[in-house]
């Protein structure tokens, strides 16, 4: 639970007095804010608990304390630390009065207790109570995984739910029947949400709706990831869930999704599984995706991998590579992570195995294909491929394949690994059209004014620019007076609008000289 003042007065270090709203300490304290501000309330948000040592403040006051004091309370502040030993020896009793006829709760710092302490104590108890939150949404998602994949219906899975949020959960079919429930008592307090589940199954999923009533607070979930759902499931709790109770709905939704499903069930359940592994790698857990890919991708992470993202430039979408790299994971027996994104498709693939060959083997087919008239055929893909990783490093890896995928794309190629992208000099990158147009557009003035006869402004500029400003130098390597070349660079500056003394200025037009002179090397 996150902290609230009592837990802050019980912190030995902090030495807290409580001066008045002692019924009200079980607050929560969503932070802790310092202001001297006659009227802080513009800036709070509720929840805060506000630092001050009245240094703008006439804290003997009984009618400014009492007005001051129904501000805060108005404005949800959670209570008031007061400082003593700073501009008051001891917390006014003005102050004290207005606070308890508030009903705000108020504490006294003492002189050696820095705010930042207490800051710092607030910052520290609500990062450990969102830690605890995260551990224990994992620990639900990996017993209802767990649940979900043992085969025996649903009726499982419910019950861990169920224990997890400390309430009930139900399961129904697409015409709004109760399918399980858990415990056994909530089947009849399921079966009064028909109707509910009716209105929520008109909708594309996935959608949700809250039902509140004297007995509890349900929440209905639709399952199904198309235009219609293929059932819902509902919750019920005395209280909005928290964070780690929304963990487990949220892997209950997606675990009852793929079970429900008839066609794909098991191609779906891998899906989620999958995408709930990639998650977890992404976030830096791999211990907790190990965990939860069990036998089914944990052989994937015991060795280096590649991650792929690709990407489909026609209405098949990805589906025919995702079907050639299946085919060849299955006839070599490797596990294969294929976790679906729109019209992208993000791979976990074994590193040197049959799956990874095949993709290759796909993508240099299709770039045969190109030449084609006629346009791009119906499965024409882009990919980009990170370097061999493992399971600390899939972040780096994703985007590693992004930045490949986003050359492939530029360059027009199926595929691009990131390893090419590394190795070698960035000058190759220049021959992409987009810098060209770029290097075209800032450099036209200067040609536009060297075909006129007026002078030889860029092979100047480009001569100076390789001799790093050096005027003896270039001018040397021109053949002419340094002062004519100084005229020159000049005549730059005044036909571009741009100063040479800056530094960004010489760096894009000196790429912009090598982009135009570059020639354009043959693409394997």
């Amino acid at each position: 639970m996150p902290p609230t003042l009592a837990s802050l007065v019980q912190h030995s270090a902090l030495k807290l007095t409580v001066r008045a709203g002692a019924d009200r300490l079980d607050t929560p304290v969503r932070w802790a804010h310092a202001s001297e501000l006659a009227d802080p309330v513009p800036y709070m948000d509720g929840g805060e608990l506000l630092l001050v040592t009245a240094t703008n403040l006439d804290a003997e006051n009984a009618d400014s304390m009492r007005r001051y004091v129904r501000r805060l309370a108005g404005a949800g502040v959670a209570g008031v630390g007061f400082a003593v030993g700073v501009n008051y020896e001891d917390v006014p009793q003005a102050l004290v009065d207005a606070a308890e006829e508030s009903g705000l709760p108020l504490l006294e710092v003492p002189r050696r207790t820095p705010f930042l302490a207490i800051s710092k104590a607030v910052s520290a108890a609500i990062a450990a109570d969102q830690y605890r939150a995260v551990t224990a949404g994992f620990e639900a998602q990996r017993e209802l995984t767990k649940a979900a994949l043992a085969g025996d219906g649903p009726a499982d899975l419910l019950a861990r739910l169920a224990a997890h949020i400390d309430g009930w959960a139900a399961l129904y079919d697409t015409s709004g029947a109760v399918l399980a429930a858990a415990p056994d008592w909530a089947a009849r307090r399921a079966a009064r949400l028909t109707l509910d589940v009716e209105r929520l199954r008109d909708r594309p999923a996935p959608a949700s709706i809250v039902v509140a009533d004297s007995e509890d607070r349900v929440e209905l979930q639709s399952l199904g990831t198309g235009r219609r759902a293929r059932g819902a499931l509902a919750v019920g709790t005395g209280a909005a869930l928290g964070t780690a109770e929304r963990y487990a709905v949220h892997s209950a939704v997606a675990l009852l999704t793929l079970t429900t499903a008839r066609s794909r069930s098991l191609q779906g359940a891998e899906q989620r599984l999958g995408a709930a592994v990639l998650r977890m790698l992404l976030a830096g857990q791999p211990d907790h995706a190990r965990a939860v890919a069990g036998d089914l991708y944990g052989g994937l992470l015991d060795a280096p991998f590649r991650l792929l993202i690709a990407e489909a430039a026609a209405p098949a979408g990805p589906e025919p590579l995702i079907e050639t790299m299946e085919a060849a994971a299955a006839r070599s027996g490797e596990a294969l992570l294929l976790v679906p994104e729109g019209e992208r498709v993000v791979v976990l693939a074994a590193d040197g195995g049959a799956a990874v060959a095949a993709c290759a083997a796909y993508a240099e087919a299709q770039d045969d294909r190109a030449p084609r008239e006629g346009g791009a055929e119906d499965s024409d893909i882009v990919v980009g491929l990170s370097a061999a990783a493992g399971p600390i490093a899939v972040s780096a890896a994703y985007k590693q394949a992004e930045q490949a995928l986003s050359v492939a794309r530029r360059r027009g190629r199926a595929l691009v690994e990131h390893e090419e992208l590394a190795a070698g000099s960035v000058l190759p990158l220049l021959a992409d059209d987009a810098v060209r147009a770029f290097a075209d557009g800032m450099l036209r003035a200067l040609h536009e004014h060297d075909a006129k006869g007026r002078g030889d402004l860029v092979a100047s500029l480009r001569a100076w620019l390789s001799r790093h400003g050096q005027w003896d130098a270039a001018a040397a390597d021109l053949g002419v007076h340094r002062h004519t070349l100084r005229y020159r660079m000049r005549r730059v500056e005044e036909i571009l609008g741009r100063s040479l003394d800056d530094p960004d200025v010489r760096m894009e037009l000196w790429l912009a000289l090598k982009a135009t002179a570059a020639t354009t090397p043959a693409e394997d």
